[in-house]
């Protein structure tokens, strides 16, 4: 039996990559619901208020984020061109049930409720945190935080964990409940703080890190985080090929080392996922 030198072999291997990279693409985009597979397009539906997640960057008017570039990364692992369109938060879902856009990939939490009508590719850890102005030395543990007002985006699902928090560690123990205060948009939760209208507010666990290197000793946590949640990209419930096309190249970004990359980038390394998971479950 014959052996090539090292050198020739390696060589082999080095032509033979690209064509199993290609051949990878291919089988996704062979995955693809017809629609996007003709039209190499995915429209997704992202609210740009919400760093590091998804923020408008002030010096040019563009998306950028984590969600951003990975939605990207995900779009060239596919060989698909990513439309952006942007809407309210409270807009999302029903821009999909609408048919307006395939998909949504903005910091939005995988939640029982909405799996009824949507799967989620899960690709980030997070959970709802208490945080205030490093000014406010009336809270200064979780209890200072009974009969306070808080604030947090009302379409959530915040004000209701913010309740039960609430119930569990005030009411029950004989202290007043905490107010919630619903606000529209994240930005808002710091203007009604800064303007005093609230005592303290609540956001996503992965946001609170930028939150603060943002405004240097302005805001501080006030405890860990009180939930436990998945984040995901979320597909209509009918559109299994999209979502498994989405979740195969999701797979494929943690293996080369790209999802790595860009959690380090936006220093979410708290909030990094250890696998791909759909729905809370391993991929079949």
């Amino acid at each position: 039996m014959r052996f090539r030198p090292l050198r020739s072999r390696l060589a082999g291997l080095a032509l033979a990559l690209p064509l199993l990279a290609a051949g990878m693409a291919a089988a996704h985009a062979q995955a693809l619901p017809q629609r996007i597979a003709e039209s190499k397009v995915v429209r997704v539906g992202v609210s740009g208020t919400y760093p590091p997640l998804e923020s408008k960057d002030p010096a040019t008017g563009r998306l950028v984020g984590f969600d951003i570039d990975l939605g990207e990364a995900l779009a060239k692992q596919l060989g698909l061109r990513l439309d952006w369109q942007e809407s309210g938060f409270p807009q999302l879902m029903p821009g999909m049930q609408s048919g307006r856009i395939d998909m949504v990939l903005s910091g939005i939490s995988d939640l029982p409720a909405r799996r009824e009508t949507f799967d989620f590719v899960n690709y980030l850890k997070s959970g709802a945190q208490f945080y205030t102005m490093v000014s406010n030395t009336a809270i200064r543990a979780p209890q200072d935080l009974c009969g306070r007002r808080v604030a947090t985006v009302r379409s959530t699902s915040y004000p209701a964990a913010i309740e039960e928090w609430s119930n569990e560690n005030c009411v029950k123990a004989g202290r007043p409940a905490v107010t919630v205060v619903g606000v529209d948009r994240a930005p808002l939760i710091l203007l009604e703080m800064q303007q005093g209208r609230v005592d303290a507010g609540v956001q996503g666990s992965e946001t609170i890190p930028t939150l603060m290197d943002n405004n240097p000793n302005t805001f501080r946590p006030v405890m860990e985080p009180f939930t436990t949640l998945r984040q995901g990209i979320m597909f209509l419930k009918a559109d299994t090929a999209l979502r498994n096309a989405f979740a195969g190249a999701l797979q494929a970004l943690f293996n080369d080392g790209t999802y790595a990359a860009l959690i380090a980038k936006w220093k979410l390394e708290a909030s990094a996922a250890p696998g791909v998971l759909v729905n809370g479950e391993p991929i079949r």
